[in-house]
């Protein structure tokens, strides 16, 4: 698929999906949209609504491995519309830039992702396996009732998926050139030591939680977690607030509060994690308590057929190579993993994502299509 095929048709979808004020949960009629594109290439299309959330699930086929599409269609608020170029969601291009929210997270992926599929299908209309689309409007958001919802309604239905494309933005500098294979485990972690308020002159008469943790989340700063592998960086802890006072000079505070945040690699566990910072402040603190709150599991997809078909794909558009990382936050990736599919991420160049003036390269688009599409060929061509 040459890049310029097909191309003027995925800006076109883009700019039409761009044009949709979907801030989450908000769909704004972004997955009728696409839903309506499947439908007319021979896809079965299920709305599944839950909550305030709308969702799509679209398949193709009905027997054999199944690729899936999977993405997002809400966006995160544009902020004061005065501080930005043009309008967030009038897409308007400038040069080589096409700018607006959701032009690289997500909508130009989507766009792409829907004209490589009617083009394939098109030359390929007995291909093997089976082609599938899960598309949410609730990943900028709380993520209860997107990707995670339709995920146990697959799984409850038995439903295989093998092979799946998250068009989340993974390029850092140049169209391709990264592809996540995987992302790092999130746990929260909200720390209270209690000590004893007192006057500040009389310390003898208080027990200052302050003074407490502070050895306490030193230790846990300098805890060596583990060293990696060749796919994820050492696990890492970080403190995001620490609150502590009443607000008055000569009080010492009755109990100190403090958030921190592992960033977990496949090296170690949430267990193992909750287990080692319990023991490590039960040495410092006497009365203590954590309240934890798992963001998602590590999951990795090694070098195979997905990650060798993104990479030959990739290759034979741009002319180089992706490198493999597992770095950046979380992303709906994690709950795909909990059905055992090779899982990668691959979209467009991420610099400008949830800013002011967020925007795209307009060649990037016919060039994402055709990566895509190349991936179809590799998987699934007949």
């Amino acid at each position: 698929m040459p890049t310029t095929e097909h191309g003027d048709a995925a800006i076109a979808l883009t700019r039409e999906l761009m044009a949709r004020p979907s801030v989450t949960p908000s769909d704004a009629g972004c997955q009728e949209i696409m839903g309506g594109r499947l439908a007319a290439v021979g896809f079965a299309c299920e709305q599944l609504r839950f909550g305030e959330v709308d969702n799509l699930w679209a398949s193709r086929g009905s027997s054999g491995p199944t690729l899936v599409f999977a993405g997002h269609t809400d966006v995160v608020p544009p902020g004061p519309a005065e501080n930005w170029r043009y309008p967030p969601f009038t897409p308007s291009e400038d040069g080589a830039l096409l700018y607006g929210r959701g032009a690289a997270d997500m909508k130009a992926s989507l766009a792409a992702m829907v004209v490589a599929t009617e083009a394939f299908v098109t030359d390929h209309p007995a291909h093997a396996g089976r082609i599938a689309f899960l598309i949410t409007a609730d990943e900028e958001g709380p993520a209860r009732d997107g990707t995670t919802r339709v995920v146990d309604v697959l799984q409850d239905r038995g439903e295989r998926l093998d092979w799946c494309i998250v068009g989340e933005p993974s390029s850092s500098k140049a169209l391709g050139d990264v592809v996540k294979n995987g992302r790092r485990g999130s746990i929260n972690g909200l720390l209270t030591i209690r000590g004893l308020q007192g006057h500040i002159a009389y310390p003898q008469l208080a027990d200052n939680p302050i003074h407490t943790a502070l050895p306490a989340l030193q230790a846990l700063v300098n805890e060596p977690w583990d060293e990696g592998n060749e796919f994820f960086e050492p696990t890492r802890l970080q403190f995001g607030n620490i609150n502590a006072g009443t607000g008055a000079t000569n009080v010492i505070p009755g109990q100190l509060s403090a958030q921190f945040n592992v960033r977990f690699s496949t090296e170690t566990s949430e267990a193992a994690i909750r287990q080692r910072c319990e023991q490590i402040i039960s040495e410092h603190a006497r009365d203590f308590d954590i309240e934890w709150q798992v963001s998602g599991q590590p999951f990795l997809t090694e070098p195979g057929a997905l990650v060798d078909a993104a990479a030959e794909s990739i290759a034979a558009v741009t002319g180089h190579r992706p490198a493999l990382s597992t770095g950046g936050g979380t992303s709906d990736g994690r709950f795909i993993a909990r059905t055992g599919a090779q899982i990668v991420e691959l979209g467009p160049v991420n610099a400008s994502i949830h800013q002011i003036d967020e925007h795209i390269l307009v060649a990037d688009i016919p060039r994402l299509t055709a990566i895509y599409h190349g991936i179809l060929v590799r998987l699934l061509g007949s």
